[in-house]
Parts: structure tokens; sequence; C-alpha cells
């Protein structure tokens, strides 16, 4: 039995990964859609793994904002994307994350 990507990858302090969300390049008519079309569907993502988070000044731990599944708006630049088959992730900081998107 092999593990996901995101279950064998455990950020450090308040670093998350994220899975982007996948969406279809082709309507169910067959009609391909070109990537501009798409940009603000790509900014988005489920939160596969998550950092213990930092520590503050005084020494405390400060909690990363997000948890195990959350849909997030991603910002258009920065993190690391990492490719795992054809399923593709961003690590980022927890600070980097735009929103939080409520079903």
């Amino acid at each position: 039995m092999s593990l996901s990507f995101g279950n064998r990858l455990k950020p450090l302090f308040n670093r998350v990964l994220i899975q982007r969300a996948s969406v279809a390049k082709q309507t169910s008519g067959g009609i391909m859609i070109p990537e501009s079309a798409m940009k603000g569907e790509l900014n988005e993502g489920t939160v596969v793994a998550v950092g213990p988070g930092k520590l503050d000044s005084n020494g405390s731990l400060v909690p990363v904002s997000v948890k195990l599944d959350d849909k997030v708006l991603l910002p258009e630049y920065g993190g690391v994307s990492l490719k795992q088959g054809d399923t593709e992730y961003i690590l980022l900081k927890d600070e980097e994350l735009l929103a939080v998107i409520e079903s």
C-alpha cells in the first residue's frame, strides 16, 4: 500500500501543502478551453498537509490558521511548486494564503 504524496511530505513550521484544484481543459462537447480562460479557477486548492506552526518571540507556538481539507485561495505567485504524477501541489507559508473558501 503506497501513501499519498500529502501523507509522505510533512511541512515544517508554518508551511502548508496544498493540492491544486484540477480544472477540466475540455468541455463535455469536446471544445478545448484555453488556460487564459481558466486563470481564476487555477488559484484554488485543498490543504493536504499542515506544519505544526511557528514560535513567536516569547517561545510560544502559534498554530497554522488552516486545517486539513480546507479549500483555499492561492496567490498568483510564490510558493514552491511540486508535481507527483499528474497531480500538482504547492508548498507555501500559512500567511501567504489569501482566503479560505467556505462551502
